[in-house]
């Protein structure tokens, strides 16, 4: 509801109505082009070029649609954008720094029990690693489904691509995530599993 009164006071010039959903969506703005990038503050310009977009295209949106899925495809678009740009070999001898670090968090379970943070800790770099040697748009695919709770069909729409590639990219994105992690894996529901 809250949404749908910025978007209506945006709609009328009001500019100011902007901030209530930069409120409400910037952190998960920077979290999920952090995601794609890998650079916190390429992810702090795209999540604020994504909401410079949002004002500039207002009149495009249509109100009797959610805002959170229109406003992620502008944030994903513009991270697969700028990481194409940037796309190259990543070593796997990268030190992780505590941004990396808090967003594996966000991948993997929020809640580790003490006994496996030790584990925890090792698999989150196992799959930050693997996510790093994706292709930009299976990236995307991979957080816009497991990061931003998108379906295949929401993903498809959001991405303008046909739901059989959605559906290759994610199947192949897995694949690769399952031989990049090790002793890890990533069953097809995208839950990571030890194999020890």
């Amino acid at each position: 509801m809250e949404d749908r009164i910025a978007i209506s006071r945006l709609k009328q010039g009001n500019l100011s109505a902007v901030e209530p959903l930069v409120k409400r969506y910037q952190v998960q703005a920077v979290y999920a082009a952090y995601a794609i990038v890998h650079d916190k503050a390429l992810a702090e310009d795209i999540a604020q070029t994504a909401f410079v977009k949002v004002v500039e295209r207002i009149y495009q949106f249509d109100e009797e649609r959610p805002f959170a899925p229109w406003f992620f495809r502008i944030v994903v678009n513009e991270a697969v954008k700028i990481a194409k740009r940037q796309y190259r070999n990543i070593s796997l001898d990268e030190q992780l720094d505590q941004p990396t670090l808090r967003l594996a968090e966000w991948l993997v379970s929020p809640e580790p029990k003490p006994e496996h943070l030790v584990e925890q800790m090792e698999m989150r770099e196992h799959i930050l690693k693997a996510l790093q040697q994706l292709d930009p748009k299976q990236r995307a695919v991979i957080v816009m489904q497991y990061f931003l709770d998108m379906s295949e069909v929401d993903i498809s729409a959001k991405m303008d691509r046909p739901l059989s590639t959605i559906k290759w990219w994610l199947r192949d994105a897995r694949k690769r995530l399952r031989n990049l992690i090790g002793p890890y894996q990533v069953d097809d529901s995208g839950q990571e599993m030890d194999n020890g």
